[in-house]
């Protein structure tokens, strides 16, 4: 694998008992790429998302974050990291600006200018409740809170659920496309391949419980001559729903 592989996973194998769901899954993701996790309804892209945050130790296998064992050195390296949960998790009862000051106390290389601007670009005032932000507004305040660290990976966990087509298109080409210009690695799971299309370099499919596709997304689409879509419905067939 190469050096320049920021998250590498190496034959990593998640058992629940007798239930095999992530089998043999290895992948790598470049520094300063943006790679798009695909899968079905129990695909097992949970599972690995847990191993590769470091929450939970692979049965088999090892998920290596710059350069080591995540299990074992979580704490430090994921300092260097963040993560998007599908649902914004901000106390709904404080301010935007009491959110974003208990952020900035908790982080020394913490970009209080960016966020600021961030945030007006995207209508959210500082003033606001969390409570009283619309489920687009939270996301993409959620977002603003994790690049004011300026972490040098970006774990996203199906960040535009639930978001309409003009928060989606915000989320997707503005942030996204802003992370990958300055050299951020991003690694994401989404139900959205239209949006990740465009900003994708890489892909990988899980397919019952195995990963059935990794390949540059461009290339992808000259090889197959089909939208990222139509690949993904052809290798996931009768896998359930999207996930």
């Amino acid at each position: 694998m190469s050096d320049e592989a920021v998250v590498r996973v190496e034959n990593v194998s998640v058992r629940y008992n007798k239930q095999l769901v992530v089998d043999q899954v290895s992948l790598e993701v470049a520094r300063g790429s943006v790679y798009a996790l695909l899968g079905r309804n129990g695909a097992g892209k949970s599972s690995l998302m847990r191993c590769l945050l470091g929450l939970q130790k692979p049965t088999s296998g090892r998920v290596l974050v710059f350069g080591e064992d995540v299990w074992r050195h979580r704490a430090r390296l994921l300092a260097r990291a963040a993560y998007v949960p599908e649902t914004s998790d901000a106390p709904g009862q404080l301010r935007v600006r009491d959110v974003v000051a208990f952020h900035q106390s908790m982080y020394p290389t913490w970009d209080q200018a960016a966020v600021k601007a961030r945030l007006a670009r995207v209508g959210v005032s500082e003033t606001a409740m969390v409570s009283a932000l619309s489920k687009g507004q939270r996301a993409l305040f959620t977002l603003a809170l994790a690049l004011g660290s300026k972490p040098e990976l970006l774990v996203l966990d199906d960040p535009t659920l639930g978001l309409d087509v003009v928060a989606r298109n915000d989320f997707f080409s503005d942030f996204i496309g802003e992370l990958a210009d300055r050299g951020t690695t991003v690694i994401l799971t989404t139900h959205d391949l239209a949006g990740v299309e465009g900003i994708a370099d890489r892909v990988g499919i899980l397919q019952g419980s195995r990963l059935a596709l990794d390949e540059e997304v461009e290339q992808m689409k000259i090889d197959r001559g089909q939208s990222l879509e139509q690949i993904f419905t052809e290798l996931t067939r009768g896998a359930g729903g999207l996930s």
